[in-house]
């Protein structure tokens, strides 16, 4: 079929499955990925729950071996144990088949170098893009890859048990929410291989490749109600939900309210930075008040960088930092490769609940009040370029930056406004010293973008 050489993105590749891309796409991008990359340990693949995932594999792992190259399938995954399995196991790479939290009908890749070194626009996934749309035609092996199988979740689990203190093994009543994705038995597994004492509530939690009740994005509001009710009508200590391929995560607390990344963030800085001072974290510039309060209150510093995990990731490295926290629910850690994880943040709150002896709700009422902010709101606009230079001309008396996008702030509020990578969308976040500000401030600016 035609490939749409739309479903290269800057940071992976993703489209509508038999319509942007088959199996012999993804046979001719492991094809590329092995003459690019030129493997010489094996390469990690794995899928998500999608029903296309498995022949999307076999495509893979077929373009692999007929490369020459060696393969490790670790199967059915989320997103942490495909990078787990690349780091621990010093493959590499990687390349996992999945569409994270679009619709059912999408499927793509996720590709990493060795070491957990993400492949974007900038280091392959473009190049991948121009041979492959280009009917490049590979030289045939000198000989075929092996292909073994392999179990990586016992070993995850006994990795990632590493991040919750002795002292919080106490019993917690958790709801969990994987959207129909594999997390749900990541985390049934974790608790039972650990002899934790934590009541497991299920919701969407059975693995169901066709997303039964929509998006498997607990980020769209529509999909929050039925996770906050179950919280606050189980009295739940909190209730954790992620994307389809758990490689975002977000939380709501016993009493039944949604926490935004932003908030969350704050905490997981102060419980994981708590006794180790002089360290650095890094942030995006969607909301930055209060990730920079919190790094400098445990004596840490802040470094913000760009939106999007390559970024992020490559920031980290190059700064040593110990963790990052984007406002789209993505949370990294030095000690897992610079990766993105679902399940260490959960662990990461607990030691923090466990230490604090309040429940989350009393926790991250003062972040609340302290830090009030819009969440993202987004326009349709005809011209981007014009709308941001009408609105860094509005607001031109305060403090700019082009960083990525435009950012502009005051001493009682700021703003952020940035395009999106794929659409004709300005993403606006904006953030006060007061909720009064922030409404005010909203409606102003949704009045210049939207006029």
């Amino acid at each position: 079929m035609k490939i749409n050489p739309d479903i290269f993105k800057a940071y992976d590749i993703r489209g509508v499955y038999g319509q942007d891309f088959d199996e012999t796409t993804f046979y001719s991008i492991a094809c590329v990925y092995a003459e690019i990359f030129k493997p010489v340990e094996p390469v990690i693949v794995s899928y998500d729950v999608r029903l296309s995932s498995p022949s999307l594999q076999k495509a893979v792992i077929d373009g692999l071996t007929d490369s020459g190259v060696d393969v490790v399938d670790i199967g059915l995954a989320s997103t942490e144990m495909y990078y787990f399995a690349v780091g621990q196991y010093k493959m590499a790479g990687g390349l996992m088949i999945t569409a994270s939290h679009n619709p059912q009908e999408y499927n793509g890749l996720k590709m990493v170098a060795k070491d957990v070194v993400p492949i974007h626009k900038d280091n392959g996934i473009f190049q991948i893009r121009d041979m492959v749309v280009g009917d490049w035609l590979p030289t045939p092996a000198l000989r075929k890859g092996s292909v073994v199988t392999r179990a990586v979740l016992d070993d995850f689990c006994d990795f990632a048990v590493q991040f919750l203190d002795e002292s919080a093994k106490v019993p917690q009543k958790i709801v969990i929410n994987p959207n129909f994705g594999f997390e749900g038995e990541v985390v049934k597994r974790f608790v039972q291989k650990n002899n934790l004492p934590w009541q497991l509530i299920g919701l969407n939690d059975l693995p169901d490749g066709t997303f039964p009740k929509g998006r498997p994005d607990p980020f769209v509001p529509e999909n929050r109600p039925e996770f906050v009710a179950l919280t606050k009508s189980t009295g739940a200590d909190f209730g954790v939900a992620w994307d389809a391929d758990a490689d975002r995560v977000f939380f709501c607390d016993d009493q039944g309210r949604f926490i935004e990344s932003y908030y969350i963030n704050n905490l997981l800085i102060k419980s994981l930075l708590a006794d180790k001072p002089n360290e650095i974290i890094v942030y995006d510039p969607r909301y930055t008040w209060a990730l920079i309060d919190a790094a400098k209150s445990v004596g840490a510093k802040a470094v913000m960088e760009r939106v999007g995990h390559s970024y992020i990731k490559e920031s980290m490295r190059h700064n040593n930092a110990i963790f990052a926290g984007e406002s789209s629910g993505h949370t990294y850690f030095r000690d897992f490769w610079y990766a993105d994880s679902g399940l260490l943040p959960v662990l990461v709150l607990v030691n923090l609940l466990a230490k604090a002896g309040q429940p989350l709700s009393e926790l991250i009422q003062p972040v609340f009040d302290q830090y009030p902010m819009s969440g993202e709101l987004n326009s349709t606009v005809a011209d981007v370029a014009a709308v941001l230079a009408r609105i860094e001309s509005k607001y031109a008396d305060g403090k700019i930056e082009h960083f990525d996008g435009l950012s502009i702030e005051f001493s009682d509020w700021r703003f952020s406004l940035r395009s999106s990578n794929t659409e004709p969308l300005l993403r606006l976040n904006i953030e006060a010293r007061t909720e009064a500000l922030v409404t005010e401030k909203v409606a102003e600016m949704l009045a210049i973008i939207r006029s």
